[in-house]
């Protein structure tokens, strides 16, 4: 388990998605917490636990700015899991979480964002804070209990500061008050 200082997630490296209208990438999220399921259609930990588990995410902090992620990671019998098992595969278990597919690495069999993140296999579950830092990444079977608790401590962190103040005539904290000069035109309709 990585529980040490948080480091700056990896992008994902993903080749097509599921189960969204837009493509995932973890810039466009920054602000949200995420929470991401590396699995493998054919991982027996992955079909009987991590993704009734995610499922279960998905339901529960549906009300939340949680951003739920599967990644069908494969590193082993890529033949037979392919983008058409792939679809009946989601179709079959009803996922509903967005769900993308590990880009293939040209140099070895394991694919590219599982490289990034240094995984050691499926399933691996990975929490990303607002901040983009990762804040839990771990291999294997995990507690209901304890993703729970995970997610609600990235769930209370305070929103990152982005950019720094404007500073801008006329602009508080408050808000923007209309130059005199714009209020006059509006006044006099010049």
């Amino acid at each position: 388990m990585i529980t040490a200082t948080p480091n700056q997630a990896p992008e994902l490296d993903v080749s097509n998605w599921s189960n969204t209208t837009v493509p995932l990438s973890l810039g466009m999220l920054r602000g949200r917490v995420v929470f991401i399921h590396a699995f493998q259609m054919l991982c027996p930990a992955c079909v009987s636990h991590g993704l009734p588990q995610t499922q279960r995410v998905q339901r529960l902090f549906r009300d939340t700015d949680l951003q739920v992620i599967g990644l069908h990671t494969v590193f082993e019998h890529h033949a037979a899991m392919g983008p058409e098992a792939l679809k009946a595969f989601i179709h079959e278990y009803r996922l509903t979480f967005p769900i993308g597919v590990d880009a293939a690495s040209p140099e070895t069999p394991i694919p590219s964002t599982m490289q990034r993140y240094g995984m050691r296999g499926t399933p691996t579950t990975i929490i990303i804070g607002r901040d983009g830092t990762v804040r839990h990444h771990r291999f294997g079977i995990e507690d209901d209990l304890l993703v729970g608790a995970w997610l609600a401590t990235a769930l209370a962190e305070p929103l990152p500061a982005t950019t720094a103040p404007l500073d801008l005539a006329g602009c508080t904290t408050d808000g923007c008050a209309i130059p005199d000069e714009i209020s006059r035109r509006i006044e006099t309709g010049k």
